[in-house]
């Protein structure tokens, strides 16, 4: 089976590049310092530094493993390039929230570099998905996770 493609921005791929290579050039050596130090100190049986190293030098190779696989398979948006005549991964777009009459904005972006806090939904995610494909002037109505519905109309598709 195919490994699923992750749909990046360019902003998401350098951020995850950027990430990799300080784990790679930085972290790396931070961390062997660790061990090499609590290594120094004698018995490892019972040394809690040395384990403590050790548990945070596999965090950072998981972590660089994860991100080797999602470069790997990353398919990068040009944001430059999104037709804004609907709603699309790489645009940002502007919605009237009906029920709490409030404007919201969100950049729709792959799941990989979602973060609902700085307003970055990905588009697999209940609203992004809802999102896609919908005109300016439309109103879209999500089901939430939680229950109940949002319903927002799109007042503008922008870069």
């Amino acid at each position: 089976m195919a490994d699923k493609k992750n749909i990046l921005t360019y902003n998401g791929l350098k951020a995850l590049e950027e990430e990799l290579q300080h784990l790679k050039l930085v972290k790396r050596k931070e961390i062997a310092e660790k061990i090499k130090e609590a290594r120094a100190q004698g018995d490892l049986s019972e040394n809690a530094e040395y384990d403590s190293a050790k548990d945070e030098q596999g965090e950072i190779e998981a972590r660089i493993t994860e991100l080797d696989k999602i470069l790997k398979n990353a398919e990068v948006i040009d944001e430059d390039e999104v037709d804004l005549s609907t709603v699309s991964i790489g645009c940002k777009v502007r919605v009237y929230d009906l029920e709490y009459e409030e404007e919201l904005d969100y950049a729709i972006v792959g799941s990989t570099e979602a973060d609902p806090l700085k307003g970055k939904i990905s588009n697999e995610s209940p609203v992004g998905s809802k999102l896609i494909g919908a005109k300016e002037g439309e109103t879209v109505e999500v089901d939430l996770k939680a229950g109940g519905k949002v319903t927002f109309k799109i007042l503008e598709i922008h870069r």
